[in-house]
Order: C-alpha cells, then structure tokens, then sequence
C-alpha cells in the first residue's frame, strides 16, 4: 500500500505521499513527493518478486475470496492508499496481506515502518466496516508469509507519522537533507534528494539512479509514424514496424524533423510524465511538451525572481566552468599550449567577474581563442572539415562542422530542457542568458559547462573516428545540409557519449554524463529551495 495523507475530511484523490512503504518517516522525503516529484523505481523493482506484486497491483486479479488492490480510505484521520491484499475467510473477517520483496541475502524480518504501514490499512478497512482479525507481510523474494501483530502503540506511532506528514507536506520550503542517516542508502528519492551532495564534499557513493535502463528515445527517421501498443511504442515507416520500445525504459522521446506521434502516444508520455522535444531537420529545437503535473512549484516561483533579480554567483560558476573545460579539451587533443594557458586565465577571471557584462567579455574573448585553435583538435584525415571551417558560426552556417556542431548543441539543450523539467524548474527563466530573448535560458545556463565534454567532444570523436565524413553533406546552393546517415550517426555517437562513465570531480564517485546534467539541475534546485548555499560547476581535468 502507498499510504497517503489528506487534509482531513479532503477526498481519495487528493495529493499522494508515500509514508512508510519502505522507509521509516523522512521529513524531506514526504515533501518531496507533496510537491509533485515523481516516484523514481525502487531498487527491487527488477528482483523476482516483480511478478508476485505486479499480480498484487492487479485489481482485475481479484476473487470472492481474495480482494486485490483495494482502494481505501480514512476520512476521520486524513489519508488514503491502497492495499496489497485482503483475504476474506469464513466469517467475512479479513486477513490483511501486505507484499515487500528483499534483497536475496537478507532475512525476511518485518520493520517498523512495514508495521506502521499495517496498522493504517487496519484503520482505515475498520473505518469502512471491515473487520481486520490478522495480518501479515509476504516476502516475495524468500516466499514466505510472516505474521504481524498490531497493538496500540504502533497505531499510535503511525497516525504520529500522518500528521508529521502534513504538517512537512503544508510547508512552503522543504526540509533539510538528512546527514549521515543510514536510511539515505536505500532510499528511492535519494537521487532526489542529494543529502550528500548539498555540503559540496566529496561524497564517497554511487548515487542509485532512478532506472539504470531507461533511456531517451530518438525518432530519426523521416516519415515514420510512433505509437503506442501494449505498453510499447511502436514505429512504422511506410508500413513496415522498424522498432518497439518498452514504455517503462523510456524517459523522454525527441522527435527529429518529419516524424509524427500519434495521439495515444502522445496521451501516454504525459500520462507517465515523460517529456517530448520536437527539433527541426537542421537540428534546432522547436519545442517541448510536458505534463500539467510538475513538481516543486514553490522552488518554481523562486527561481522567477532569483531570474528577475540575477544571480551573479551562478553566472560565474556556469562560465567558468565552460572555459576551463574548453581548455582542458584544448590541452587533450590540441596543440596551442599558449592557447591553454590563456584560457585558464580567463576561467579565473570569470570567478572574479563584478558583472554579467562582464562575463559576458570573458566568455567571448575564451570563445574566439578556443575557435581559433579548434581545427588543431582534428585528426589528419579529418582535416577537410578544418579546411573549410571559418570559425564559429550559428545559425546559418555553411560548413559541416558548425553544421555538426550547432546540431549537437540543440541536442544538449533539449537534454538540459529534459533535466530542468524533471526536478520542476522553468527552462526559460535564466540566470546568465537573458529570458527576453524568448529562449530556454536556463538550459542554455546550464548546458555552457557541458559543451565541451560533451557535445564538442561528440563532434571531434566522430570526425576523426571516421563515423561521420564530409561526403555525408549535400550542398545545395552554397547551404551545407547533413545527410541522413551523417545526422544518425552523430546522434547514436551523443547518446553514447551522455551514457559514458565518469568521476564527478566533486563528490568523487562514477556518474555518467546524462546523470551529471541532472545532478547539476538538482544543485540549481537547491540553491532555489534554500537547502544548499553553493553551486560548483562541473569542471574536467
């Protein structure tokens, strides 16, 4: 059962928050999951005692003497859930069963917040007339059914738990993260909330992503058609199924030029809460459509007038850091040492700057060193792409690699949309880039420290690796436009390069890119919300 709390006499479907499904009662958590925030996937989730639960969760399931995922309620005390099972003996008494799986190499030993989580059902069954005479915790992962005995006290202590609940749910700011608590390890909103990384310290764990093998979907091919069937998208192109896709292995679908969604789909993701970004056939991203459901609303207002009023510290970290990554790029694969230093120079002097003017100067004069020296970072036999590049161009350019490279940028903001989104930020409502230019600033804020690990780095690897070659444009009227194997390519060489492994140089433990994006959204969050008083760039050696 996922107990829930409501204000009172408020009705079933008021706002959800899990209380004790698996952890005992964590202040910022409940809050947490009262703004909004979307449930990641339990570390149980893919054990063998899926099957067991899911059948649990399937109402259809249910029988004269079995009654599955029921729905309950208890008005007097404000909450709602709903239970695992209940099975009805001879005298219409109840058997309350509730299912939890356990790691293999644990006892199955029942907990107080799985007590806790008994006694609420009871209360609230017995409110709606039913009489509750047992109850027990099955383990699905040992097999076993253990007895649970409900006495006053544990009653007690989880209404405790119902109006702690409230009253952190009805707060306008969230709670503290816990500090070294040991419930941290296994919590599923530990990804959420970052308890460790608020203190800026190096924190010496691997954070449990949410689902390890989810993954953004890219639609590529013009002309195809995506739908949904049987909880799988599906695509077409002319007729024929050329991919399907589990729906739970999806965290955000980005659509490339000429490809439609239909509307089942559509209707699905923003059910699920899954963002979807459309971009152009140059690559530019066009838009993006997310659910109405959106966490953090609070934090949200915040940031609109952090944006108004400006945050010179979160400018400076942002430019910073993208300079002092262009450098080190620039040392890897370069050969302009005078070029290296002088950028590291101009990283210091981002962290001094008395303006965003200012750094706007620092950033540009970083940017005509870095471009001048980019051709350097080229293999030999990529050195056409160098012959005809003119240094950086934006929109309109007419060599390949700016083609490639403002392609890959528009892949880097839709994936900073897609992390913004998630923990409840607005993309447009910036602290560096101005909101008056009708852009999402705030990804373009926070995409500058990745630009050179990530998408300068995707381009380079593929040029010189020989994925992509110059005889994958066409020219057409003096436009260079990439060609549809080019423009796979370069997408299939980004989605491994945000999946690739690294040491985040701050809390010192492995992340991959893409979840280094979102955990810098995260610190921007903290520093809205109050919990965190820095943010630290993501800065590569």
């Amino acid at each position: 059962m996922n107990t829930a709390v409501t204000a009172g006499e408020v009705p079933v479907d008021s706002v959800p928050i899990s209380l004790v499904a698996h952890h005992a009662f964590c202040p910022r958590r409940a809050w947490l999951e009262a703004s909004g925030e979307k449930l990641p996937v339990d570390s149980f989730a893919m054990t063998s005692g899926t099957v067991a639960h899911t059948r649990a969760d399937d109402p259809q399931a249910s029988t004269a003497a079995t009654v599955r995922a029921m729905d309950v309620v208890s008005s007097r005390h404000g909450f709602h859930g709903r239970i695992d099972v209940a099975e009805v003996l001879e005298d219409s008494s109840m058997r309350l069963i509730e299912y939890k799986a356990t790691p293999v190499r644990r006892r199955p030993e029942t907990t107080e917040p799985m007590r806790r989580q008994l006694a609420l059902q009871k209360l609230a069954l017995e409110e709606m007339g039913h009489r509750v005479v047992e109850c027990a915790v099955h383990f699905t992962t040992h097999h076993r059914r253990v007895p649970v005995e409900i006495d006053e006290g544990t009653t007690t202590a989880a209404l405790a738990d119902v109006e702690a609940t409230r009253a952190v749910a009805e707060g306008s700011t969230a709670p503290p993260p816990l500090e070294d608590d040991p419930r941290c390890a296994s919590c599923s909103h530990v990804s959420l909330c970052l308890p460790d990384e608020r203190t800026m310290a190096e924190t010496p764990r691997r954070i449990s992503v949410p689902n390890p093998d989810s993954q953004v979907l890219h639609l590529a091919t013009y002309g195809s058609l995506a739908t949904v069937k049987s909880g799988r998208v599906v695509v077409k192109h002319r007729g024929e199924v050329t991919a399907t896709v589990p729906l739970e292995r999806v965290q955000a679908v980005v659509v490339h030029g000429n490809v439609d969604l239909s509307g089942g789909l559509t209707r699905e993701l923003m059910w699920r809460r899954l963002p979807i970004l459309w971009c152009s056939s140059g690559g530019r991203l066009v838009g993006w459509a997310s659910s109405a459901d959106r966490p953090n609303g609070p934090a949200r207002v915040e940031q609109h007038v952090a944006s108004k009023r400006g945050d010179l510290h979160l400018a400076r970290a942002f430019i910073g850091a993208k300079v002092g990554n262009q450098a080190t790029l620039l040392r890897r694969h370069g050969d302009s040492a005078s070029a290296v230093a002088a950028l590291r120079q101009l990283a210091s002097a981002a962290g001094e700057a008395q303006s965003v003017t200012e750094l706007f100067g620092v950033e540009g004069t970083a940017a005509r060193l870095y471009f001048t020296e980019f051709p350097t970072m080229l293999a030999p036999s990529a050195r056409a792409f160098g012959a005809e590049f003119p240094g950086r161009v934006g929109r309109g350019a007419t060599d390949p690699l700016n083609v490639l490279l403002n392609y890959t940028y528009a892949l880097l903001t839709g994936e900073c949309v897609r992390a913004l989104l998630a923990c409840g930020l607005d993309p447009h409502a910036g602290f560096l880039h101005s909101s008056g230019r009708n852009k999402p600033a705030l990804a373009l804020d926070l995409m500058e420290e990745f630009r050179a690990p990530v998408a300068d780095s995707v381009v380079l690897g593929a040029v010189n690796n020989g994925e992509i070659k110059r005889s994958g444009f066409a020219d057409l009227a003096g436009e260079v436009r990439i060609g549809d194997a080019a423009r796979k390519a370069l997408i299939a060489a980004y989605e491994r390069r945000l999946t690739t492994e690294f040491t985040h140089p701050v809390f010192g433990y492995r992340v991959t890119w893409r979840r280094a994006i979102e955990v810098q959204a995260r610190m921007i969050l903290g520093l809205l919300d109050g919990t965190q008083e820095k943010y630290v760039g993501v800065r590569v050696r």
